[in-house]
């Protein structure tokens, strides 16, 4: 098992996530995060921290496409390990549907 950031995140981009991860396996794109799913050790502690509750086990129905899509990012984006200010607008962006298609960028972000 690994775990896995969906939708959620994009145009959000919380990123309490990245400070309790005992093995620095999130990495930054301009408007999400991701976790690559071979460094990631299923230890569960960044999933209750994330409050748009974007990071789901890859055990759940409909993950495949996006542990693949995990794993793709986590190899083009800089690691993140330091918590940082959510993106502007995200309160009105938090639980919206359809952000994938509306909002992502493949561009990475600046990590740290």
């Amino acid at each position: 098992m690994t775990y896995v950031v969906i939708d959620n995140c994009i145009a959000c981009k919380y990123t309490d996530c990245v400070e309790v991860c005992p093995v620095d396996c999130f990495y930054e794109g301009e408007n999400m995060l991701v976790i690559h799913p071979d460094e990631c050790i299923d230890c569960g502690v960044c999933e209750p921290e994330c409050p748009a509750d974007a990071i789901r086990p890859d055990t759940e129905p409909d993950m495949d496409a996006w542990v693949t899509f995990n794993r793709k990012y986590s190899e083009m984006w800089p690691v993140i390990v330091t918590k940082k200010d959510p993106l502007p607008g995200y309160e009105e962006r938090d639980g919206e549907t359809g952000k994938r298609e509306k909002y992502f960028s493949e561009a990475p972000g600046q990590g740290n």
